[in-house]
């Protein structure tokens, strides 16, 4: 049938993520570093991942494609939800306290709750109440020498990489964000563009929830300097 549907111009596109995380529908994925259109029947011909274009890569066409498959979409969903199968124990929500020395010991974790990556952590759990938020790039703390002395020490920490994990970000953080009393937000990124999808996610997830959160930013060198 002929129907409108989005295009990706992979020549603009700069592999940010930031229409991954926009598509709920699950019909973009990142490819060798850029966004592609993998389901056609998952589009929806709405377009709300154009907005979410930092360079307007993406824009409408119209020409032959499968139909719009909503049942496939929400069972797509609806997998993606569920629970990991016989509950995996590293999926655990756990909270503990640093060592009491840890303020003026370098090398001692500063963390202070499990899991840790986003697409596990749970929408509710006891350490999210009036907690700071860290939600930091996978790299960051890789990049940055100090990074839980200056960065984890007093927060509850969210990691991810919007290029490698195939997930919604904006939507599970607008969900945290919703259902507690969360009382800021710190995003830890990489200067790469890549990393502006996290920011973007984070952005977005604030606006959804109808909670006035303050937000900083903090972005870090390849070379492992705060800019």
């Amino acid at each position: 049938m002929i129907r409108k549907i989005i295009k990706i111009n992979q020549d603009l596109c700069n592999g940010c993520g930031a229409c991954v995380a926009a598509c709920h529908e699950g019909a973009i994925q990142m490819v060798n570093g850029k966004a592609v259109l993998t389901r056609e029947d998952y589009c929806d011909g709405l377009g709300d991942c154009l907005p979410a274009c930092p360079t307007d890569a993406i824009s409408f066409e119209e020409r032959e494609a499968p139909a719009y498959d909503e049942a496939a979409v929400k069972k797509a969903q609806a997998k993606k939800a569920s629970p990991l199968p016989c509950g995996c124990p590293g999926t655990t929500a756990k909270t503990f306290t640093p060592s009491p020395c840890s303020a003026t010991v370098r090398n001692t974790s500063q963390l202070r709750q499990w899991p840790v990556q986003i697409k596990l952590l749970p929408i509710q759990a006891p350490y999210y109440e009036q907690a700071d938020l860290l939600i930091a790039a996978d790299c960051t703390a890789y990049a940055y020498a100090n990074f839980h002395q200056d960065f984890i020490q007093g927060h509850v920490t969210l990691v991810g990489c919007p290029k490698l994990d195939s997930v919604d970000y904006a939507e599970k953080l607008t969900a945290i964000f919703r259902e507690n009393q969360i009382r800021s937000v710190t995003v830890a990124r990489m200067e790469v563009p890549c990393c502006g999808g996290l920011e973007h996610a984070v952005r977005t997830a604030i606006a959804a929830s109808g909670r006035d959160i303050p937000l900083k930013v903090a972005t870090i060198s390849t070379q492992g300097e705060l800019l």
